[in-house]
């Protein structure tokens, strides 16, 4: 069953559909990277729902100029395609709709805050924000402890959340 699919409920009204509202709901989802996918010439993984479905696949190769990934649904279609910018200061990544990276189809780009970070702080920009004043998402986290919050813009208001379960 696909997220946000009809027999879910609806997403709530003050959400922001930034890729599609079929991917919004309401409430918390439990998804999980597999990295079962990864071989040394492509870095694909697969991210599972908790009965193990799959419910997306990141698809891209481990050494190229752009870093290009491919987030496909679980038919294989592509969703968004991500892609870093090359000679930018904060190490800037850009998400196109689809499998395109014309400038025409940008849904958003994410920056880092600053040059110098001992937290991760990406300040995202949606493409029809091209003055870049004020961020329209702001994503704080740690590599190291596998979680990060995302807030609307640069208030405290969090709209989604990523964590990590550990097993052991």
């Amino acid at each position: 069953m696909m997220v946000g699919s009809s027999n879910q409920p609806p997403p709530p009204m003050n959400s922001v559909a930034v890729i599609s509202p079929q991917f919004c709901v309401g409430y918390p989802v439990d998804l999980t990277i597999s990295r079962k996918l990864m071989t040394l010439q492509d870095g694909t993984f697969g991210v599972t729902d908790i009965n193990g479905n799959i419910m997306f696949q990141i698809k891209g190769k481990l050494f190229s100029i752009h870093d290009r990934r491919v987030l496909l649904d679980a038919a294989g279609n592509p969703i968004i395609t991500f892609q870093q910018k090359l000679i930018t200061a904060h190490r800037r990544w850009q998400a196109f709709r689809g499998d395109s990276t014309d400038s025409k189809n940008l849904i958003f780009s994410a920056r880092k805050s600053s040059l110098l970070q001992f937290k991760t702080k990406l300040d995202v920009f949606l493409a029809s924000n091209t003055r870049e004043d004020i961020c329209d998402f702001r994503i704080e986290g740690s590599w190291l402890e596998r979680s990060c919050l995302i807030y609307a813009g640069n208030t405290n208001n969090i709209v989604a959340q990523v964590s990590s379960k550990l097993n052991y």
